[in-house]
């Protein structure tokens, strides 16, 4: 499964990224902002974990919403501000807090079937 990682905090990206390989997965990549979100989305990702403030500010559910549409990406929001997630969509898995664990991530991972 390909997963694309939404997080402009680059320790929080890479713990992420570490966990996501750990897991058995792949990352297509790391997106800071929505342009490049959307460009990494060209390599059609499974899953995105996307937090919701950015380097280009409150885009990730904007970004969310364009994956699960677009690419058919599902999505999980990791985020410290869960209210700011907006409306469930079709794709997204659920919105889960930072600080986030392993072992959250990965209940949410096999209780949607690892995707694949």
């Amino acid at each position: 499964m390909k997963v694309l990682i939404v997080e402009d905090e680059i320790f929080a990206a890479l713990h992420l990224e570490d966990t996501v390989r750990d897991l058995g997965y792949s990352v297509v990549g790391i997106a800071p902002d929505k342009l490049s979100a959307m460009e990494l989305a060209e390599a059609r990702p499974d899953l995105a974990f996307v937090d919701l403030n950015l380097r280009d500010g409150l885009t990730g559910p904007e970004i969310a919403r364009a994956l699960a549409d677009r690419f058919g990406t599902k999505v999980l929001i990791l985020t410290a501000n869960p209210r700011e997630a907006g409306e469930p969509f079709d794709g997204l898995l659920g919105v889960l807090t930072k600080p986030w664990e392993e072992r959250d991530l990965k209940r949410h991972l096999e209780r949607n079937g690892r995707l694949n």
